[in-house]
């Protein structure tokens, strides 16, 4: 099976990015299953029901989300609502949503999408490394095809969570540090891996931000309001082609698609 999972989106820009450019992409790369992070798909900071039915509306099959997860209150709705919509698995007993899902493709095949939350240099949840074992046990007993998106800060702890996978699942993708790095591989047993996909968004940027306040915040140590920037809308990820046998990847790609300029 062939499938994209999108970068973090960021505000408007982001969201245009993935309307415009992903119709294209699923001509193009004969897409059979779209995932894309939206935890900052409103306004740069947080996720809505209306921003999220336009992710839903231009093709993308599955969101995920992170640390700006609670950002806009109506949220809960979605978590409560919205079951291609996921939280990170490893938030304690009793918080509204999931943190994992299986989809069922037209095709009858079916896909698991996993997310976690790192805990280096971010709010310290549940063990990350401890809810995935469990989750991907009890997901290989409907599927061999499983995305992780693992929202975390430091590279070690992703590339950690890839080691301790490999094998057991189909990829497991960085988000949350908006920079697509550059170290894709398919690990010795099978699974795919990037430390960050990157975002997408306006990159004429602070990682999504306008230049300026940012600036002004590091120079000064004062609050700014920085708001979304808008130059050089493009659309990041990655490009996976998986054995829908063994769940194992065959192949990842990164992708970088700019948004025309008009």
């Amino acid at each position: 099976m062939k499938l994209i999972f999108i970068g973090d989106i960021v505000g408007n820009p982001g969201r245009k990015a993935v309307k415009e450019l992903l119709p294209l992409l699923k001509l193009r790369l004969g897409l059979d299953f779209v995932i894309a992070n939206g935890e900052n798909a409103a306004g740069g900071a947080g996720i809505t029901i209306n921003t999220a039915n336009e992710l839903f509306d231009a093709g993308v099959n599955v969101i995920t989300s992170g640390d700006h997860l609670w950002d806009q209150k109506e949220v809960v709705k979605l978590l409560e609502s919205e079951p291609r919509f996921l939280r990170p698995l490893n938030y304690p007993n009793g918080v509204p949503g999931k943190g994992s899902n299986v989809f069922n493709l037209d095709n009858g095949t079916f896909v698991a999408v996993m997310n976690l939350q790192g805990r280096v240099f971010m709010d310290p949840i549940e063990n990350p490394f401890q809810f995935a074992l469990k989750e991907v046990e009890q997901l290989r007993q409907k599927t061999n095809i499983i995305i992780v998106d693992f929202h975390a800060e430091a590279t070690s702890e992703k590339i950690a969570m890839g080691w301790m996978l490999d094998g057991k699942v189909s990829a497991v993708l960085g988000t949350h540090t908006h920079v697509q790095t550059a170290d894709e591989q398919i690990l010795p047993n099978g699974t795919a891996f990037i430390s960050d996909v990157g975002f997408t968004g306006p990159h004429e940027s602070v990682i999504g931000r306008e230049i300026e306040p940012i600036i002004a915040r590091f120079l000064t140590h004062q609050p700014r309001k920085c708001e979304v920037a808008k130059g050089n809308i493009m659309l990041k990820g990655v490009y996976l082609e998986i054995d829908e046998k063994t769940g194992k990847a065959i192949s990842i790609q990164r992708i970088s698609e700019s948004l025309p300029s008009k």
